[in-house]
C-alpha cells in the first residue's frame, strides 16, 4: 500500500515535470512555433477551447505564424484571443488567414519572457506539492484504516518529501537553462 503511494506519487510528479518542459518548449526565443499557441483560450459556442480546436495553427516562414479559423465567424474572437494573451503578439488579419509575426525579442520582452517562465516554474511547484500533499493524507488515512503502523507512515512522507524536493530542484534546474536561453543575445 505504501509503496504504491510513493509509486503514485512520483509518477505525478513526473507528469507535472513534463508539463512543465511542454510549457517552455512553447516559449520562444523570437522564432515562430506553431506550439506557441497552444494555451491560448477562445470562447467557442459558451465554451472555452483553445485556438488549435478551431483553427489551423502552421508556419508561414521562420517568424510568421498563419492561423486559419476553420469558421469565418471566429476570425475576430481568435484575433482577439492571441492580442490579450500572455504572449504579447500583435495579430494581424489578412483575408481568411491571421497572420502572427513574431516580435524581435528587446531587452523588455526578454525580462516579460522571463517573468512568464518563472510563472510557469511556480505552477510546476505548485502542483509538485499538491501532489506531495495528497501522498501524505494517503498515508494518514492507512494508519487511521489501521493498515500501516505511525513508524512506516513517518518513513514514507520522509521518502515523499525527498521526491519533493528532488522534483522542485530539477524545476529549478529547468527554469535556469530557460532564463540563461532567453537572456542570451
Amino acid at each position: 500500500m505504501i509503496n504504491d503511494i510513493k509509486k503514485n506519487a512520483e509518477l505525478r510528479m513526473q507528469k507535472s515535470l513534463e508539463a512543465l518542459k511542454n510549457d517552455l518548449a512553447k516559449i520562444r526565443t523570437g522564432r515562430a512555433h506553431a506550439g506557441l499557441l497552444d494555451h491560448v483560450m477562445v470562447e467557442y459556442y459558451g465554451s472555452m477551447v483553445a485556438v488549435n480546436q478551431v483553427a489551423n495553427v502552421n508556419l508561414g516562414d521562420a517568424r510568421t505564424i498563419n492561423v486559419q479559423p476553420y469558421e469565418k465567424n471566429m476570425m475576430g474572437k481568435v484575433e482577439k484571443a492571441i492580442r490579450d494573451s500572455d504572449l504579447g503578439l500583435n495579430p494581424a488579419t489578412n483575408g481568411d488567414i491571421i497572420r502572427v509575426p513574431m516580435p524581435m525579442l528587446t531587452e523588455e520582452r526578454r525580462r516579460e519572457l522571463t517573468k512568464v517562465v518563472k510563472t510557469e516554474g511556480e505552477a510546476a511547484k505548485v502542483a509538485i506539492r499538491n501532489q506531495r500533499r495528497d501522498a501524505n493524507d494517503a498515508l494518514k488515512k492507512l494508519v487511521k484504516d489501521k493498515e500501516a503502523s505511525e513508524d512506516d507512515e513517518r518513513r514514507a512522507q520522509d521518502d515523499v518529501q525527498k521526491l519533493t524536493d528532488r522534483y522542485v530542484a530539477e524545476v529549478d534546474k529547468m527554469l535556469q537553462v530557460k532564463e540563461t536561453e532567453l537572456m542570451a543575445v
